[in-house]
């Protein structure tokens, strides 16, 4: 049965391409639906920004640690996790 792990292995770049690429879609999205929100005033100062999200829950919790930990993902507290490059944009 050494055929089945080396097959889950395999695929596991795969998983962890799908999970990063839905991430991004959710976070695209989730920014645009705060941005689009009618509250706002008219002399507020625009776009705030969307920098943490929950993660979508098709993938398991291994796959956004895992993600963390290779530096793509940064935990942002409350199982909200962030883009790694997003803290520089943050800060701008």
């Amino acid at each position: 049965m050494a055929g089945a792990g080396e097959e889950s292995s395999g695929r596991e770049p795969e998983v962890l391409k799908r999970a990063l690429k839905a991430f991004k879609k959710r976070l695209k999205l989730t920014a645009l639906d705060e941005d689009s929100r009618l509250g706002k005033g008219p002399f507020s100062s625009g776009a705030q920004g969307v920098f943490a999200i929950t993660p979508p829950s098709e993938f398991p919790q291994a796959v956004w640690e895992e993600l963390a930990r290779q530096g793509k993902l940064r935990p942002a507290g409350g199982g909200m996790y962030q883009l790694e490059d997003s803290r520089a944009e943050g800060r701008r």
